[in-house]
């Protein structure tokens, strides 16, 4: 397997396995995760599609992240409760979805060697991370993955089954 395959792989498995946690997280959404706050399911669905483009659109291709106007909800530390501050949970579902499907449509325009490009708009110190267009890739997946654990403990606080898989 090349690595463009696998990076599709990725893309398809984490969002595959993170959205399966969140399917019945409809009414529970604002959930605290532990006792102390934490990101709930909704500020977590809107983090990732608001970042997800952010590393695709702006870092990797130059472009304006089309969820700028997310940047002070999703993208910082600060997590609200209220869900009146938030776009609804499905509104936030779907455009995570739609966020994947456009990434895995950018890849899938690609050949091996597009993955070695140079990402256009690189922060500053974040080059290991955002150096190249593979790179910001796989970041989009490992980053699904990564809030995998806070939606676990935002189920547990809602009282729903655990997942294994």
């Amino acid at each position: 397997m090349n690595s463009i395959d696998l990076i599709r792989e990725n893309l398809r498995t984490s969002e595959e396995i993170v959205l399966a946690r969140v399917a019945d997280m409809r009414d529970y959404c604002t959930v605290a995760p532990t006792p102390r706050g934490g990101c709930h399911t909704l500020w977590i669905l809107g983090h990732l599609a608001y970042i997800e483009r952010q590393v695709i659109r702006d870092f990797m291709l130059g472009e304006q992240n089309p969820l700028d106007h997310w940047k002070e909800l999703f993208d910082g530390t600060d997590v609200s409760y209220d869900a009146n501050q938030f776009p609804s949970f499905d509104e936030v579902l779907i455009e995570c979805r739609t966020t994947r499907r456009t990434s895995i449509s950018i890849i899938n325009a690609f050949v091996e060697s597009d993955l070695d490009r140079t990402s256009s708009r690189i922060p500053k110190g974040a080059e290991g991370l955002f150096g190249t267009y593979r790179q910001c890739l796989q970041y989009v997946a490992n980053h699904w993955f990564m809030h995998r654990g806070q939606l676990a403990d935002a189920r547990r606080a809602a009282g729903l089954e655990r997942m294994w898989f």
